[in-house]
């Protein structure tokens, strides 16, 4: 009897020692990178999948990329920013980030859907001629905006700074463009007698929790990288793996809506997201505290606004963009990427 009792007693002990056994609670008790991840992919993913509800509550076409799709992609950078305020970190990390999703947008991820479905705005699902033509006049004026902005950056900072006024009129600029959307929905409701339905609020309420979600997953992984990150994980490259990640739920959204040939909304939802970075994020943090801009700043930036321009000379000439514009913009995401990592 005895023995037996020293037995369990033992296995007890075995279990309360056990480093496998020990370590998963402590797993579970404190978020690790890999559930901060999961957290971050989960949470953007949701508010995502909310378009769809918008889109049949007020919003259609190239408006869910330009108006509605910004604010839940573009939210993880949004926050990044405000993190990097609030601990008083370096602005140039807020350029990073801006410049890498933005160009990750604007090459890879159009990149992969153009190669494998082909966007073409000429054509798609339930559409009449006159919606294709406006949604492609809609999205050439979001490139052209884009175009506008990335150079705005350019002229603010060609002395070196980006000072708290600079940041208020980027930030100036930016409501303005939202508020010409703003009005443009409007115009279209009233003109095809059509609301905003009242349903929205129950989107509006999903995407608060999902954005607490990703507001925490953000700090927690930054207050990772800073204080564990090592090697090709240190804080030295938070900007430009911040950069990385917040484009992820991007990628999948463009090949989900180009897959099911709705291209005008795979391909004005990264213009959309553009926008929010720059010039919104980059606005922001200027306001709070000035950024200096480092002499490497220019090269990625002229890469972004080549890579607009190529979009606006694909989208007014053929309207759709090519398998081979899909490689070349690939080569080009190749190259920055060599440039940054190397």
């Amino acid at each position: 009897m005895d023995d037996a009792v020293d037995k369990i007693m033992a296995l007890f002990t075995s279990i309360k020692t056990n480093p496998f056994l020990t370590n998963g609670v402590e797993w579970m008790a404190t978020p690790g990178v890999w559930q901060l991840l999961l957290c971050f992919t989960g949470a953007s993913f949701l508010m995502i999948s909310r378009l769809s509800a918008i889109e049949k509550n007020g919003f259609e076409g190239t408006l869910i990329g330009t108006l509605v799709m910004p604010y839940f992609s573009g939210f993880p950078n949004l926050c990044f920013a405000w993190l990097l305020i609030q601990s008083h970190g370096s602005g140039q990390l807020v350029l990073e980030n801006c410049l890498v999703n933005n160009i990750t947008n604007l090459t890879l991820v159009l990149a992969v859907p153009a190669i494998f479905w082909g966007i073409n705005l000429n054509k798609g699902a339930d559409k009449s001629p006159i919606d294709t033509r406006i949604n492609h006049l809609s999205l050439l004026l979001s490139i052209l905006a884009l175009i506008f902005f990335s150079l705005a950056i350019y002229f603010v900072s060609k002395d070196g700074r980006i000072t708290a006024l600079d940041g208020m009129l980027l930030v100036g600029i930016f409501l303005f463009w939202q508020l010409f959307h703003l009005f443009d929905v409007l115009k279209n409701n009233t003109r095809k007698n059509r609301r905003i339905k009242k349903r929205i609020i129950i989107d509006l309420i999903i995407i608060g929790f999902c954005a607490w979600g990703v507001f925490s997953s953000i700090n927690g992984l930054i207050a990772w990288i800073n204080t564990s990150g090592t090697g090709f994980f240190a804080s030295s490259n938070l900007g430009f793996l911040s950069g990385i990640l917040m484009v992820i739920p991007n990628g999948f959204l463009a090949i989900y809506y180009a897959a099911a040939n709705r291209s005008e909304i795979a391909y004005s939802s990264q213009i959309g997201d553009c926008h929010i970075c720059i010039p919104l994020c980059i606005g922001i943090f200027a306001i709070f505290a000035p950024i200096t801009v480092p002499a490497q700043f220019f090269t990625p930036l002229f890469i972004l606004i080549a890579a607009a321009v190529g979009h606006f000379v694909f989208t007014i000439i053929t309207g759709r963009l090519p398998r081979f514009a899909g490689i070349a913009l690939a080569i080009l995401y190749g190259f920055f990427m060599y440039k940054e990592i190397l």
